[in-house]
């Protein structure tokens, strides 16, 4: 899809912890009403419609309340396989187009909410993969997640990584690890590989030598 054939106007799927990049694919399991009629609608249309993550309210966590607030920054994706089961949810795969950042709400009578969004600052989405420029130490970021992805139990088919390029590498690593909300936001509105491979570090770094959680490794 060229930039300026980008919609303007897009539907949102609002999912607390779920990010995604341009180029990379997002497996969906589409089950709430209004949900299951942003995507059908959208099967009709373009296939596309955009995900952001909503904000948490801190004062109201612990009673599992969360703000109706979104983050201003999103992927738009595009639905490139979909299929529906037998109790009537849509399982959907999504590839990631671009970045874009909220302007506004638009009244609508829909079951879902649609916003005006600029794609500007976030152009080079569209254009061949960026090179970091600086090597990347591939196997020592791998090592790395592992030892978090153990601290954290989760388990990972750790041969996918290797079939994956740089980018795609690290927006992979950024959307699969167990992170936080703001941690995940932080990454995805970070625009340079460079920059976002930096503030990977920095994040898994001080989540493995937190005082309270660190654990040695042999």
């Amino acid at each position: 899809m060229k930039f300026e054939d980008l919609p303007k106007k897009i539907a949102i799927f609002p999912l607390s912890s779920a990010i995604f990049f341009p180029g990379t694919i997002l497996p969906l399991n589409i089950f709430e009403e209004r949900y299951l009629h942003l995507v059908n609608d959208s099967i009709k249309n373009q296939r596309i419609f955009g995900m952001v993550q909503p904000k948490r309210n801190k004062k109201t966590e612990q009673k599992k309340i969360y703000e109706p607030k979104l983050y201003s920054i999103g992927c738009l994706g595009k639905i490139i396989n979909f299929f529906e089961t037998e109790d009537n949810r849509l399982i959907i795969t999504l590839l990631g187009l671009c970045r874009f950042k909220i302007i506004d709400t638009i009244n609508n009578n829909k079951l879902y909410k649609e916003f005006t969004v600029d794609y500007s600052s976030f152009e080079n989405d569209l254009n061949a993969s960026e090179v970091p420029k600086r090597k990347i130490d591939t196997d020592g970021l791998i090592t790395k997640l592992k030892v978090y992805f153990k601290k954290k139990n989760y388990f990972l088919d750790w041969s996918i990584l290797k079939k994956l390029d740089q980018e795609q590498l690290i927006d992979t690593i950024c959307m699969i690890s167990p992170l936080s909300v703001e941690e995940k936001q932080k990454l995805l509105e970070t625009k340079k590989i460079d920059d976002k491979l930096y503030a990977l570090n920095e994040i898994l770094n001080f989540n493995l030598h937190t005082k309270s959680e660190t654990q040695t490794i042999h």
